[in-house]
Order: C-alpha cells, then sequence, then structure tokens
C-alpha cells in the first residue's frame, strides 16, 4: 500500500513538473511573439516617419532622414535574402556571419544618425555630414555585395538545373519521336497443315514417312481437295496503342 501511495505521489510530482515547464514555455513564446510584433511595429513605423521626413523636410534633418532611410533599407533587404537563400543553400552561413559584423558597424551609425536628428547644433551637423555619407554608403555597398551575389549564386543554380532538364527533355523527346516513325511489324498467320484423307484405311497408316510427310499420291488430272475455295486467314492481332487512352482528369 505504501509503494502504491509514493508511486502516486511521484506521478503528481511529475506531471505537476511537466505542466510548469509546458506552461513556462508557453509564456516563453507568447512573450517572445509578442515582442517580435512589437519590434515589427516600431520598425514600421520608425520607417513611415523616415520617408515622411526625407520628402517633407529640407536640409540636414531631411539628409539625415534619407541616410538612415537608405541604410536601413538595405541591411534589412540583405537580412531577408541571406536568411532565405541559407535554407537552401548552407554555405551562405558564413555569409551571415560577415553579415552580422557588418550589422553591427550599420546599428552603430544608425544610432549615430538618429541622435544627430536631435542635435541643436546644426552647423556642426552639417560638417559631419560628407563623413556619415561615406559611412552609409561603405556599409550599404558591402551589404548590397552580399545580397546579389547570394542571388546570382541562386540564379545560378536554378539556371543549371534548368539547363540539365532542358537537355533530358530533348532527349527523351527525341526517343519518342523515332518511335512514333517506326512501323510495328505484325507477324505472318501461319498456314494450316494438310492431313491425309481418312477414307484411304490402313494403306494410308502404313506408307512410308516420306509419303506420310508429302500426302499421298494424286494424277495429274486429280485436283487437290479444297484447291478452289479460299482459305481462312488468321486475324492479325489489335494494335495495343489503339487501347492506350490518357486522362487529363
Amino acid at each position: 500500500m505504501e509503494a502504491v501511495i509514493l508511486i502516486l505521489a511521484l506521478l503528481f510530482v511529475a506531471f505537476v513538473t511537466l505542466g510548469v515547464y509546458v506552461g513556462v514555455k508557453a509564456i516563453g513564446a507568447a512573450k517572445r511573439g509578442v515582442d517580435r510584433t512589437i519590434s515589427q511595429a516600431r520598425r514600421s513605423v520608425e520607417d513611415t516617419t523616415l520617408r515622411a521626413k526625407s520628402f517633407g523636410q529640407v536640409g540636414v534633418a531631411g539628409e539625415l532622414a534619407q541616410l538612415r532611410l537608405r541604410l536601413r533599407t538595405s541591411m534589412r533587404a540583405t537580412q531577408d535574402a541571406l536568411q532565405a537563400g541559407v535554407a537552401e543553400d548552407a554555405s551562405l552561413r558564413e555569409s551571415i556571419g560577415l553579415f552580422e559584423r557588418l550589422s553591427v558597424h550599420g546599428r552603430e551609425l544608425d544610432d549615430e544618425l538618429r541622435r544627430l536628428e536631435r542635435e541643436p547644433d546644426r552647423v556642426r551637423t552639417t560638417e559631419l555630414l560628407p563623413q556619415l555619407r561615406e559611412r552609409v554608403e561603405r556599409i550599404t555597398h558591402s551589404a548590397e555585395s552580399l545580397r546579389w551575389a547570394a542571388r546570382d549564386r541562386a540564379r545560378s543554380f536554378a539556371e543549371d538545373d534548368l539547363e540539365s532538364l532542358t537537355t533530358q527533355i530533348d532527349v527523351e523527346a527525341g526517343a519518342l519521336r523515332d518511335w512514333s516513325r517506326a512501323e510495328p511489324v505484325w507477324p505472318e498467320p501461319a498456314e494450316e497443315p494438310t492431313h491425309p484423307q481418312s477414307a484411304q484405311g490402313p494403306r494410308a497408316s502404313s506408307a512410308r514417312p516420306s509419303e506420310a510427310a508429302t500426302g499421298p499420291e494424286r494424277t495429274p488430272g486429280e485436283s487437290e481437295p479444297g484447291a478452289g475455295a479460299q482459305q481462312p486467314r488468321a486475324i492479325p492481332p489489335r494494335d495495343p496503342r489503339l487501347a492506350m487512352r490518357y486522362s487529363w482528369e
């Protein structure tokens, strides 16, 4: 009895522990989903604000918004391209590592541009613009190099596969055309062997093998029985291609 109570207690503790673990995992997944949704919403709002500033403002503020928008757009496009390609091409993992290192510089530059948007000293900010433009150009150029290299690699694989498939289809099509031009050869119907008349009785059965094979001798004026009647011919087998039916349903 005590063993049964101990087993039930252990089972209860195991179920409670499992329930707590599953609950913590579910809460963590829900929290990550909420954080991801909030991050995406914040990013969308920030990008919309930057577009409005880049088109609606002039001077230093408008140029800073344009630099931030260009930097963020290029980095996001490269990130999406690499993450989509690594699922099919494992060699892109090294490129993702390089992009992560590049993203560190990109985030630092984006934070600096954001701080300069609130900088009251516009003269100093104007002096920094050439350097900021150069840094944005270098980072976006590196990001675009990775992005287009990944796309060219995927396109090259697709073209190679399409070329191989086209070659196989051409070979198969040629084989099908040669088969369709070939004329089917049907076997000739076998002629029925002639048997000696049964009316000859024992004489026919006692004939020599040569006479049995060639049949009984006949006089020149005697005609072969059944010579005037047309012999029936065997019906040739049906073309198996006529029974083929292909359905697109």
